[in-house]
């Protein structure tokens, strides 16, 4: 079925809707706080300094799975001007290079959280299988905790991504690069800010982590339809534009997000029979879902036992 256009026009501006303005404007507002954060530091209390710690590793979280999330399958503007330097601010509210993202998260739509075949591998490197034993999806603590330090390193993804598209690694690059030195520049006048930020973007990450485990756990991977587990809670939905309809954006990953209830409606009845999860809470609180802990889990695997 085609995807049908959005609701409307981009205009001058905007590729696909005026309704990416939204997220256009949290994407800058994101970077905008974290400078302010940066400039207040040295007047800030140790208690508000830890506060802004937490919420900074909760826009991390936020950001992954909604606007940089968006921004991957359908960038907001016409211009590519616009769009690259979307990727930077991107790239420097995050923490993650976009461009990296963006491969590494392509790589897992080529998977769809598949299980491991023969060889032990996944296409999806971040796949809930990947270092599950017996063919099952590892525990949620094991993954949320220890997928960071999984994850290859910047100069591994660029030399990935040169394989085949060698203008991208270089974009990529470019990235990380400004990426440091706006980090390093911090470093060198308030020290201590990009130290205690260090812990919390690690826990942002894995936040990120904990809202990719309960989109996948019990889903199907090898049924298009079913390769991600949904949940439509407006709260939810509405802050992280619509990153609920997950099992619709994995059948459809180029849907805008501002068409994801009209494709829930269009597929409904396709949906039900190829038994597509569903689970009342927002993905981030999936263990409170009383049918998650009914499926098993294997524990995580060694490195060397999967490559073996």
């Amino acid at each position: 079925m085609a995807a049908p256009t959005t609701n409307a026009k981009g205009g001058f501006i905007f590729r696909y809707t005026a309704w990416d303005a939204a997220p256009a404007l949290l994407a800058y507002l994101h970077l905008a706080l974290i400078l302010a954060f940066f400039v207040a530091w040295p007047a800030l209390s140790w208690p508000a300094r830890l506060a802004g710690g937490a919420l900074y590793a909760l826009s991390i979280g936020w950001n992954l799975d909604s606007v940089s999330h968006n921004f991957i399958h359908n960038p907001f503007f016409r211009s590519k001007t616009l769009n690259r330097i979307t990727e930077f601010v991107l790239t420097f509210s995050l923490g993650t290079p976009q461009t990296m993202y963006r491969y590494v998260h392509m790589r897992h739509h080529a998977g769809n959280s598949d299980r491991p075949g023969p060889d032990g591998e996944t296409l999806d490197p971040i796949s809930i299988y990947r270092y599950g034993a017996d063919g099952k999806a590892e525990p949620m603590l094991s993954y949320v905790f220890l997928q960071f330090w999984r994850d290859d390193g910047p100069f591994t993804v660029a030399r990935r991504i040169r394989a085949k598209r060698p203008a991208e690694a270089r974009r990529a690059l470019e990235e990380f690069w400004a990426m440091i030195a706006l980090y390093g520049a911090m470093a060198l006048i308030h020290w201590q800010f990009v130290v205690v930020l260090a812990p919390f973007y690690y826990l942002g990450q894995s936040l990120s982590m904990l809202i990719a485990y309960y989109e996948h756990l019990g889903a199907d991977p090898e049924t298009p339809v079913a390769t991600g587990v949904s949940t439509y809670g407006p709260i939810y939905n509405f802050l992280f534009l619509n990153n609920g309809y997950h099992a619709e954006h994995h059948h459809q990953p180029k849907r805008h997000w501002t068409q994801m209830k009209a494709l829930r409606d269009a597929t409904r009845e396709e949906q039900a029979r190829a038994g597509v999860r569903i689970i009342g809470p927002a993905h981030m609180f999936g263990f409170l879902d009383r049918s998650s802990w009914a499926i098993p889990t294997g524990r995580p695997r060694r490195e060397t036992e999967r490559a073996g």
